[in-house]
């Protein structure tokens, strides 16, 4: 048998074939989901990574801003970046007491700042681009028309009666009565309800809207340093108090049946007749009204000239009222107490049960009088804060 041919295909038939080849290998190329795609870019349209942002920093006050309050929230903030350094100094180049956040993007002033003075910032910001920016700029702080200080009728460490009221006094007239209350804070360690009120336009007061609860510690915070006052006035210096209420004593006393009553902690330790003063003058008669014992004096001299006495010594004067009210040992009215009221308007008992007295008073003790033809009030001056209900006292309040 001879040797076959091979046949040979047409060559439209082979180009064909190779065609197909070829697109089979395309469609399978399109399909691999693990194919390169880089060809592409999903950050941007040409392709290239997005640029990172520069350090965007904001002052707060903005640079050149005037009139600051010394007290005001301070700082430098830093978005996209951190701060690398920064120092704010005050006109003689005193460097601020400041604090940089664990995430390094905030400084915060640390310390009241002076009036009537120029602060610059000088500092650099690390952005997220790598490259650092400089802070800079700089405010100025107020200059009161004038500074304006205030007292306190409490202490630290001191002990109060428990009709004690917070007495914070001003050097000068308040205008803005709800910035400066704002501004004054008081905290007990068991609830208290109690309000400021004020008696004028240099005097507020806090008192509870019952007595204090025995044993209670109070906290005053008064920030008045950077506090406008109004009228350009700004407050001159903080003032605080950390003291503490102590037993519950008090003295009801009765002009008519001529006695005292002295009650600790609601048990009545003591009862003293007395001699109050005489009614047929009203310049002589003892306020009713609940005063306060506000301070004590082992002898005191007694002076009114409208009545003739002057310098007349007694024992053991305890005062509760501003207008000349005391309670204190005369051994010249004996004859008289427990009977009749002879007195110019305080509150005789012997020397001997004055002084017993005394010993056991404390200022911010309630006295409360009855029995009498006139109130204690606004002209008795402090403290008639017991003499107003708590109605007529929230009436006086600021904010």
């Amino acid at each position: 048998m001879g040797e076959r041919k091979a046949r040979r295909l047409p060559k439209a038939l082979l180009a064909a074939g190779i065609v197909a080849i070829l697109g089979l290998t395309a469609c399978t190329s399109g399909g691999d989901e693990g194919a390169d795609k880089s060809a592409g870019s999903v950050d941007s349209p040409s392709g290239q990574a997005a640029p990172k942002p520069p350090a965007k920093i904001t002052l707060n006050p903005a640079s050149g801003t005037a009139d600051v309050s010394p007290t005001a929230p301070i700082n430098v903030a830093v978005q996209d970046g951190t701060i690398e350094s920064l120092t704010l100094t005050n006109p003689e180049n005193k460097q601020v007491v400041g604090q940089l956040s664990p995430d390094k993007t905030t400084w915060t002033v640390g310390e009241p700042l002076g009036y009537s003075k120029t602060y610059t910032w000088t500092g650099t910001a690390k952005g997220v681009d790598g490259k650092s920016a400089p802070i800079s700029g700089s405010f100025t702080t107020v200059t009161p028309a004038r500074t304006v200080d205030a007292s306190l009728n409490v202490g630290d460490g001191k002990t109060y009666g428990v009709g004690m009221p917070i007495a914070v006094t001003f050097d000068r007239d308040v205008t803005d009565k709800a910035g400066v209350q704002k501004a004054m804070t008081v905290t007990t360690s068991v609830p208290v309800e109690g309000a400021w009120a004020w008696l004028d336009d240099r005097t507020a007061h806090w008192r509870p809207k019952e007595y204090w609860p025995p044993n209670t510690q109070v906290s005053l915070t008064a920030k008045l340093y950077g506090t406008a006052l109004g009228d350009g006035k700004y407050g001159a210096e903080d003032r605080t108090a950390n003291f503490t209420i102590g037993r519950s004593q008090i003295v009801q006393a009765n002009t008519q049946t001529h006695r005292i009553q002295v009650l600790q902690d609601g048990n009545q330790i003591a009862d003293y007749p007395a001699s109050f003063g005489l009614e047929s003058d009203p310049g002589r008669v003892t306020n009713s009204g609940t005063h306060l014992v506000m301070s004590k004096h082992r002898t005191y001299k007694m002076t009114n000239p409208k009545y003739d006495y002057f310098d007349v010594e007694v024992p053991y004067a305890v005062r509760i009222s501003n207008n000349g009210e005391f309670i204190h040992g005369y051994a010249d009215s004996m004859w008289a107490q427990g009977k009749q009221n002879v007195s110019h308007g305080c509150v005789n008992l012997s020397p001997k049960n004055a002084g017993i007295y005394f010993d056991i008073a404390q200022v911010g003790d309630p006295v409360e009088i009855t029995g009498s033809t006139q109130k204690l009030g606004p002209e008795d001056g402090d403290y008639y804060d017991w003499a107003l209900s708590w109605d007529e006292w929230l009436a006086k309040t600021a904010a």
